[in-house]
């Protein structure tokens, strides 16, 4: 049960940045700053749901934190790109 939600985490989080990746261009960085509050809520949450269950799934865990850091710093990459055209 913990395994689908951490692969359905992982997955929310990068269908969004995919989304982000295919879009129109951004007109307002706060869109994309509001998903990456909600990766770094998911690293987070995923980080406590690892702790409390003293197992790392296999190394899915571990791989599904990897993908939330790596899309964590693509939406900051993002933002901060966003930022400089303006």
């Amino acid at each position: 049960m913990k395994n689908a939600i951490v692969v359905g985490v992982v997955a929310a989080c990068l269908s969004f940045v995919g989304g982000i990746a295919v879009a129109d261009k951004v007109h307002d960085w706060h869109d994309i700053d509001g998903v990456h509050k909600h990766v770094v809520e998911a690293i987070n949450e995923l980080d406590r749901a690892r702790a409390a269950n003293h197992y790392d799934m296999q190394g899915h865990g571990a791989k599904a934190e990897e993908h939330l850091h790596a899309a964590e710093r693509e939406l900051h990459e993002a933002i901060d790109t966003i930022r400089a055209e303006r």
